[in-house]
């Protein structure tokens, strides 16, 4: 029996490729969205054809978590299991620290990372049962090296990374693997429809980096350098085994980007810097 995938976040980006790229291979598709009946286009592309292996369903990661295990079981029953589980939906607030109101930071951890954390407690007992599965967190390149003015979202994305870790290591046992991706800037419209609010600049930081990041983002927008086709071909082959994934199962993360690659390796070099600084410090702190 063809696997199955249930995809959050599909009406755009990365969770609509990702939805099509399963469907072109042979799998069933269970593609999910808050407000399918905005995205009617899409929605015909996923479900007409394809042999019915293309299903959409109305979801909300946000719900309680009573109506997400209510909601995962109807799932369950269209093909008998998921298999693949992605955790795509997000979206990005940009700001200085001190201008995010408190409730913005709340309301973008409830997507970014409580979502994904509800809809993993839901689908893992069915495949602990199968004693297979295969967890996808889209994270990014910013729960890797977080830049000014997104505290917010790299927080979130932080979160879900040491969430994403930990459980990794947890469901062994069970033959579930949890893969992490971390794109870095895709011509998707995450900059935009909504995906993206920007909290505008107050007088104090007029002129800062923050600023000058708050007028820039938007220019962006359609000139990223990464293709959300190839990212979703690539994520497919890391979820399954395949193409340029083949014999590379056993890594939690999945940098896409050249310009996400870079930021990882500038990273680890300021890493390796901060130990090798305060290497006699660290030591001198024990019995």
């Amino acid at each position: 029996m063809a696997p199955t995938w249930f995809i959050t976040g599909c009406s755009s980006g990365f969770g609509y490729e990702i939805a099509l790229k399963a469907l072109s291979e042979g799998h069933n598709v269970i593609a999910s969205s808050r407000n399918p009946s905005k995205n009617t286009e899409l929605v015909d592309k996923i479900t007409s054809g394809h042999g019915g292996r293309g299903k959409w369903v109305q979801f909300d990661v946000n719900a309680p978590l009573d109506e997400i295990k209510a909601s995962i079981a109807d799932a369950e029953k269209l093909f008998g299991g998921i298999d693949v589980l992605v955790n795509n939906a997000g979206y990005m607030v940009s700001g200085a620290m001190e201008d995010i109101p408190e409730e913005k930071y709340r309301e973008n951890f409830e997507t970014n990372f409580f979502g994904p954390m509800k809809i993993m407690k839901a689908v893992l007992p069915g495949m602990r049962e199968r004693k297979a599965g295969t967890i996808v967190n889209i994270s990014s390149i910013a729960g890797i090296t977080a830049l000014p003015t997104a505290s917010s979202y790299s927080g979130s994305k932080w979160a879900l990374e040491a969430l994403s870790e930990s459980l990794s290591a947890e469901v062994t046992p069970w033959n579930i693997r949890v893969l992490l991706v971390e794109p870095g800037f895709f011509r998707t419209n995450f900059l935009g429809s909504g995906a993206a609010q920007q909290i505008p600049v107050s007088e104090a930081y007029r002129g800062t980096i923050c600023d000058q990041i708050a007028q820039h983002v938007g220019s962006m927008a359609g000139k990223q350098p990464g293709s959300p086709e190839k990212a979703a071909s690539r994520i497919f082959e890391a979820a399954t085994g395949t193409g340029m994934a083949e014999g590379k199962t056993e890594h939690l993360r999945l940098v896409l980007g050249q310009g996400a690659w870079d930021r990882w390796t500038a990273q680890i070099q300021k890493y390796q810097k901060n130990l090798e600084a305060t290497k006699e410090i660290a030591k001198s702190a024990d019995y």
